[in-house]
């Protein structure tokens, strides 16, 4: 077969995202240094890092940059980015005991934090285990991957930015892209903008908490640790027991801005030029605030009345109004839009509750958020396109367009949401498969809901499940091929399953 891709140009490209990640590199490096800590593990990946990636600029080549290599570049490009990332886990854990001393533990980390997913493998969280600078390496990988690598590559590369739009539409979540200004790079500054906007806003209101006495055990430490994988919808964290470590105060304030992560973010240049009615009239956002608002109240109904018992780490809900709707607030704000923080183990619920939450994590954020799953838009298109099939079948002769917020959906765009829906369905079913298959070879027995909560978690970048991947659990007891098979998931999740299963069909690579 000839190959009719030019991958070298791709290859160029990643080589130019790995050599600018030695910039982020520095940030753990400088707390390493702060604490006293071991710089090591920061500076080879440094080196390494920026050794790859010139290595890999000289195949660059003055040639027109196709969509095939765009969609080629943001999957490459992605995991390259994540096993980069697992070096300074692989360092920092050589010669130890730690879990992260195993390559496979080591990539899996990455790979959960760079696509936002928030599973974990390294069992015992605390700074008394692990070193500060590495558990925020942790969380800036978060960050990185929230609003997407390669939009901050098209915001600030020049060489980037040539093919900003294709390639952002390869990456960005939703089913289309929606550029805001004639230029797309400045679109995707702007992005960025209100990306970092919100999480300095964010940390600044932590530690206010924490300077009035709301929040004793938050500091600045903590405060930018979580302002780090809160708007990404990350949902890692350097306390084992999560947001459930800190007072009901900071609960309330993290609620808001996972919900806030779940918005496309493209709606604030609306706030920003004043277009308030454009901002509250987009049926997205009415529609995934309007899941949010009932699937909080039925929560809040069912722990309020008894669905979960008495817990050392979430209290009791049965009989409390303010302790219930936190936690059902919390709990459909964070698994919704896949942020994966905890303030309670769910995982002992009872199945109502549970089955809510589950439904939670199908839904997804918004298209051009940070959130994962299948996405809002795409429900509602669906739905739509459910019901246009059912009125058509009793009027055979009617003409009846899919009209979105006063638009008329192009079928295009149509066949492409319902083709990524049926995928996305289809990867998860096969994956719950395997994941049994392959845990009960190597002697894990997993429950049904254990399984199809692991194959969801990991293909929708959510990162808690149910049972013995409940939030305050982990991913530690698989073998190495189950956790290879997840790095693959959180890969294709993230980058919406089509630009990476496109990369194993035949007619990809041909002419």
């Amino acid at each position: 077969m000839s190959i009719k891709v030019d991958w070298k140009q791709s290859l160029a490209l990643t080589g130019t995202v790995l050599k600018y990640l030695a910039l982020p590199l520095c940030i753990p490096l400088v707390v390493s240094i702060l604490y006293r800590e071991g710089i090591l593990p920061f500076i080879l990946t440094i080196v390494i890092t920026v050794g790859a990636g010139a290595a890999l600029e000289q195949l660059r080549q003055e040639e027109d940059f196709h969509p095939r290599e765009a969609l080629l570049f943001v999957a490459l490009a992605w995991g390259a980015v994540c096993l980069i990332g697992a070096i300074p886990y692989l360092i920092a854990g050589y010669g130890t005991n730690s879990t992260l001393a195993h390559p496979a533990n080591a990539l899996f980390e990455s790979t959960s934090g760079i696509t936002t997913t928030g599973a974990t493998v390294m069992g015992n969280i605390s700074t008394e285990q692990h070193s500060h600078a590495l558990l925020m390496w942790r969380q800036l990988t978060q960050w990185l991957g929230g609003m997407g690598i390669i939009v901050l590559m098209v915001a600030i590369l020049p060489q980037v930015a040539v093919n900003g739009a294709q390639l952002i539409q390869s990456e960005a979540p939703g089913p289309e892209l929606q550029q805001l200004t004639p230029q797309i790079a400045e679109t995707a500054r702007l992005l960025w903008m209100f990306y970092f906007g919100f999480t300095i806003l964010y940390i600044c209101i932590l530690l206010i908490l924490h300077w009035i006495g709301l929040a004793p055990n938050m500091g600045v430490y903590n405060a930018v640790a979580h302002g780090f994988t809160t708007l990404p919808t990350g949902g890692f964290s350097p306390e084992a027991a999560s947001i459930a470590a800190f007072s009901p105060a900071v609960q309330w304030v993290v609620i808001p801005f996972m919900i806030i992560a779940g918005v496309n973010f493209a709606l604030w240049y609306y706030v920003l030029q004043r277009d308030y009615r454009s901002f509250i009239e987009n049926r997205e956002f009415q529609v995934y605030l309007g899941a949010i608002a009932g699937l909080i109240l039925i929560l809040w109904g069912l722990l309020f009345t008894g669905a979960a018992p008495a817990l050392e780490l979430g209290g009791t809900t049965q009989g409390n109004l303010e302790n219930s709707a936190r936690q059902a607030a919390f709990q459909i704000g964070s698994l919704m839009n896949s942020t994966g923080f905890a303030t309670s183990d769910f995982a002992q619920w009872d199945a109502t509750a549970q089955a809510v939450l589950l439904f939670a994590m199908f839904i997804g954020g918004s298209a051009g958020s940070t959130g994962g799953g299948i996405k809002v838009i795409r429900w509602v298109v669906v739905l739509k396109t459910v019901h246009r099939e059912l009125y058509t079948t009793a009027h055979p002769d009617a003409v009846r367009p899919i009209r979105l917020g006063g638009y008329i959906v192009d079928e295009d765009v149509l066949r492409g949401i319902i083709g990524f829906t049926f995928m996305y369905l289809l990867l998860f079913g096969v994956a719950t498969v395997v994941i049994v298959l392959d845990a009960g070879r190597a002697g894990l027995d997993l429950s049904i809901l254990e399984a199809l909560s692991a194959s969801l978690a990991t293909i929708g970048n959510i990162g808690p499940g149910f049972g013995i991947l409940g939030p305050f659990g982990s991913y530690l007891e698989f073998p190495v091929s189950t956790k290879l098979i997840m790095v693959f998931l959180m890969w294709a999740g993230r980058l919406e399953i089509i630009p990476v299963l496109v990369l194993f069909t035949g007619p990809f690579w041909k002419q």
